[in-house]
């Protein structure tokens, strides 16, 4: 059962729960691409290759497939770093390598994590991304759609919910089910068998001493002896995690290499060894982040004496951010030369994946840079005082330079929904107070980015945490806060909740005007947002007088030719009736998307929407015709750009429809309407006011043309 680094240039290397790592190296040939779906593959790093101590449990697991077999859930629970994750990728591994049954993984540390793997889950079984972007705005029950398409699976499967320490998060929605057409298997520190009904608990605890001597002895075979790896085992409380880092560590001493006893003797010097000593004496009851915490500081000392203290410092800067997974791409960028020098970042970022510190990722197609909760915690609480101002400007700017400085509509975007968590994080860290405004602009800019593409139920739910978390440091009258709250009523409103939009927008944009004036942007801003849902509540006449007061003061602070003025005149057009565009006052607003062409050119958000709106007033005031080839034209770009289930593009497919049915095009308005009620069905509900009044015109349409 040894490993040995022998033969073929193998070499064994250790990352989080106990599992060891092997690298092969061989010229000519270029390494497997990643699969397209990351729920495919497990999310443990590098695929370990020796699991000790853990036969029983996988012989158990094992059986639960034999014959096609399915219905059963097993909850395999202990403390973090004691393997549960290695176990579980072996079981993963085993049942999948023949093609038996489909392996899927999902992240279940915490809700968002939980939510969106899952929804990848089904993706991966045959959801459309209909259904898919309505639970991810919440206006459909996620957990029902994955489970619905899980049940009908043609395939026999392997769910593995991962770091599920939080059992509340899969009550809430109720994710955790079994199936007879697979097997789900979760990894846990809570072992309680309250929180896991008609589950099959398997505890997984801390190896016996000569197993754990020997993980050490496999991963750095010329160090020292099994016996001076069961004294070393022992300091580290026989826990998979430590002893992996311990003999990663260990394993890549070149220069200066150390033996087992110089580091049992760095383990018992000074207050690392009173907390291993504490943690390890009553392991089952302590918090393993004390324990594990001295072993990643003794890494990080080796770090500085070996003389690369850049590794050191991006570990902090990792540690200000969230355990989540964090674009690279986020990383490379100028402004971290605020802690270290952009040209060292590489080696930095190579020196804590070789000591198995971070773990690359893929989510999505983006590449990301994902840190250990625990490491990072531990990591953040032992960075020095005066060290944290600098790494939270850094983290702060580094954050700003990846958002878009003036958001736009587009497609859904990866790289800025897991941007969300990491600004959330920052703030929970704690800031200064010049930083903590600064950085709830800079969230602030990433919910707009959100919304526009789509995505507003994560652009809520951002906006939220960020009010939250900076209100108490800004106060209630902030004007960045304000700004927080009221793109949070913007999102409440897309998600169908107008009521609740109302009063929050009612009471921010009074504020704001208390403090900033009436014709102050943000005022104005929260004044556009209010309109929207007042026109959609039925109050036109106090939405058009707000819409009207907007625009004016848009116009005066902002000039003419601004794109926020031309974007509230264009909704004007959307809201007049014949007798009103027919005004002499407003005969300009027809000309409005050759405005727009001349100050914004022609492939500008707002020059769309412009002309989008006017194929509206062009259908109110009865030229169809025209309207026809304009709202054709803005539909097909609409899908170009964003895609054909883009909240814009179907409000334009409903244009066209009551434009062909007043041209005579009876079937061809209905067939258009149908589509537009399904895909608002599968995108925001079946419930929401948008897709209730799409419901209610293709009644209308149906019954117009049978009486035709």
């Amino acid at each position: 059962m040894g490993g040995h680094a022998e033969d073929g240039g193998r070499v064994y290397q250790s990352t989080r729960d106990q599992h060891i790592n092997e690298y092969h190296y061989h010229r000519g040939e270029n390494p497997e691409p990643n699969g397209p779906d990351s729920v495919r593959r497990p999310a443990v790093g590098r695929a370990p290759v020796v699991l000790r101590d853990r036969a029983d449990v996988l012989e158990r697991l094992r059986l639960s497939t034999v014959g096609g077999g399915g219905g059963q859930a097993f909850v395999l629970h202990g403390m973090g770093g004691c393997g549960k994750t290695a176990v579980a990728y072996s079981f993963f591994q085993l049942v999948t390598e023949n093609n038996d049954r489909v392996g899927l993984w999902v992240n279940a540390s915490d809700r968002a994590s939980l939510r969106s793997g899952m929804l990848a889950v089904a993706s991966d079984r045959g959801a459309t991304d209909g259904e898919l972007l309505a639970a991810r705005n919440g206006l459909r029950p996620g957990a029902d759609l994955v489970w619905e398409y899980l049940n009908s699976s043609a395939e026999p499967w392997l769910l593995v919910l991962d770091n599920a320490d939080d059992p509340e998060i899969l009550r809430d929605g109720s994710w955790l089910r079994t199936s007879p057409a697979g097997i789900v298997v979760v990894t846990t520190r809570r072992a309680a068998a309250r929180w896991w009904p008609g589950a099959e608990l398997q505890h997984i605890g801390v190896l016996p001493r000569e197993d754990a001597a020997q993980v050490l002895c496999d991963l750095a075979p010329d160090s020292g002896t099994l016996d001076q790896a069961a004294e070393i085992a022992d300091r580290l409380g026989r826990l998979p995690l430590a002893l992996t880092l311990a003999g990663g560590f260990l394993s890549h001493q070149v220069l200066d290499p150390w033996t087992m006893d110089a580091y049992r003797l760095h383990l018992e010097a000074g207050e690392r060894v009173e907390l291993i000593d504490q943690g390890a004496d009553i392991l089952s009851d302590e918090d393993p982040r004390h324990l594990v915490g001295r072993t990643w500081q003794l890494t990080l000392d080796a770090f500085e004496e070996r003389g690369i203290p850049e590794a050191v410092t991006l570990l902090r800067l990792l540690a200000r951010f969230a355990p989540e997974p964090l674009p690279l791409s986020l990383l490379n960028q100028a402004e971290i030369a605020g802690v270290l020098p952009r040209a060292r970042t590489e080696s930095a970022l190579r020196a804590l994946l070789d000591q198995s510190l971070t773990e690359l990722v893929d989510v999505s197609g983006v590449r990301c840079v994902q840190g250990h909760g625990v490491l990072l915690d531990s990591v953040a609480s032992a960075t020095p005082p005066e060290s944290l101002a600098g790494l939270n400007s850094t983290a702060t700017r580094l954050l700003n330079a990846a958002i878009p400085e003036m958001p736009d509509a587009g497609p859904e975007e990866p790289r800025l929904r897991l941007l969300g968590p990491h600004a959330v994080a920052l703030l929970r860290r704690g800031v200064a107070h010049e930083t903590t405004e600064d950085l709830v602009g800079i969230a602030n800019r990433l919910a707009t980015a959100l919304h526009r593409t789509g995505d507003y139920l994560s652009a809520w739910e951002n906006s939220r945490s960020i009010v939250e978390l900076s209100e108490s440091v800004l106060g209630t009258e902030n004007r960045s806060v304000l700004a927080a709250r009221s793109r949070g009523g913007r999102g409440l409103f897309r998600l169908g909740r107008y009521d609740e939009a109302e009063t929050l927008l009612c009471e921010v944009r009074s504020r704001q005007e208390q403090l900033f004036g009436a014709c102050d942007p943000d005022t104005l801003d929260s004044g556009h947002g209010l309109q929207m849902v007042l026109g959609n509540l039925g109050k036109r006449n106090e939405a058009l007088s707000l819409l009207r007061t907007v625009t004016a003061g848009r116009r005066s602070a902002l000039g003419e030719a601004h794109p926020l003025t031309l974007r509230s005149q264009s909704s004007l057009l959307a809201m007049l009736s014949a007798s009103e565009l027919e005004a002499e006052e407003n005969s300009a607003l027809l000309s409005l998307p050759l405005i727009c062409e001349r100050h914004l050119g022609p492939d500008h958000t707002v020059t769309l929407g412009a002309k989008h709106n006017h194929s509206w007033a062009l259908y109110v005031l009865g030229r169809f015709s025209a309207a026809n080839e304009q709202i054709q034209q803005v539909a097909a770009t609409y899908e170009r750009r964003f895609g054909p289930d883009y909240p814009n593009a179907i409000s334009a497919q409903q244009v066209y429809a009551r434009i062909q049915h007043k041209l005579g095009n009876y079937e061809v308005a209905v067939e258009l309407m149908r589509d537009v009620l399904e895909r608002r069905r599968n995108s925001l509900g079946a419930n929401h006011p948008f897709t209730a009044a799409s419901r209610k015109l293709l009644t209308e349409l149906e019954t117009r043309g049978n009486a035709r």
